[in-house]
């Protein structure tokens, strides 16, 4: 079980670290923390996050996870929860292979890859012990030749190495945060911008208006009202699409746009 909590630890943070540039250990857990909270309504300090990878990844000792957060952790990483982690990933410690593929609901798009080889890849070991389907084998070996896989919209959903992850200089802007990239374009329904680490660490589009409250929102949250439609943001700044200025949020917005109380009704 330690060596399966280790390696969910690390995959987690591995994946944050395609997310943000320059990321380390403390603004990864930051990140974390902060997504955790907005994407599932899970509350953890970063310093929890930052605990869970020094002790298991760097120290190499146990560390008692609860299993609500084992659970959140799995579902970052494209799985249902730890049990589910647990059934699906094997790992082998021979000296001569490891190899760990992550998938995340397969049948409609494959989300991400990581691979740790040494210092050779058993493909038909590999794929004789996992089951692997034919999507999931072409995609396999695309990855071991080289290919490129993409998406129906034409852009790049896998990148290989974590130096090309780290400094990117481009962003784009995917409905709900931002997006890294290394490329200025990836297709006409992006727009393409410089990478701003702040808006990229900080800005995030609200989906669950049900979690704002008066308490954990004023001077917290920024809206904007276009079209008579109304979209809350993590941070201020402009909106990432219409270009507009947004506005720190107020009681009345929450009141009429959030379902939410104000003090003076309470």
């Amino acid at each position: 079980m330690y060596e399966k909590k280790k390696f969910l630890v690390k995959t987690v943070f591995e994946t944050a670290r395609n997310e943000i540039p320059r990321g380390n250990k403390s603004s990864i857990s930051s990140y974390l923390s902060s997504l955790f909270e907005e994407r599932y309504g899970f509350e953890r300090d970063e310093r929890s996050y930052v605990r869970y990878y020094k002790t298991l990844v760097q120290e190499n000792t146990d560390y008692n996870i609860d299993d609500v957060a084992l659970d959140y952790l799995s579902k970052y990483i494209g799985y249902h929860n730890f049990e589910d982690f647990c059934d699906r990933v094997k790992l082998e410690d021979d000296n001569s292979e490891t190899f760990s593929l992550s998938f995340k609901e397969i049948s409609e798009r494959i989300q991400q890859i990581i691979i740790t080889v040494s210092p050779t890849i058993l493909l038909p070991d590999f794929i004789r012990k996992n089951g692997l389907g034919l999507m999931e084998m072409t995609f396999v070996l695309l990855l071991v030749t080289g290919g490129v896989v993409f998406s129906k919209g034409k852009k790049p959903i896998l990148e290989i190495g974590e130096d090309s992850a780290i400094e990117k200089p481009y962003m784009y802007w995917n409905g709900e945060r931002f997006i890294a990239t290394d490329s200025a374009y990836v297709g006409p329904d992006k727009h393409v911008i410089a990478m701003d680490d702040d808006r990229f660490l900080k800005q995030r589009k609200i989906t669950r208006r049900d979690t704002m409250t008066v308490d954990n929102s004023m001077h917290k949250v920024w809206y904007d009202k276009s079209n008579n439609q109304v979209e809350f943001f993590t941070s201020p700044g402009i909106h990432p699409e219409n270009g507009k200025a947004l506005k720190d949020v107020t009681e009345g917005i929450l009141f009429h746009h959030a379902g939410q109380e104000s003090y003076a009704d309470r």
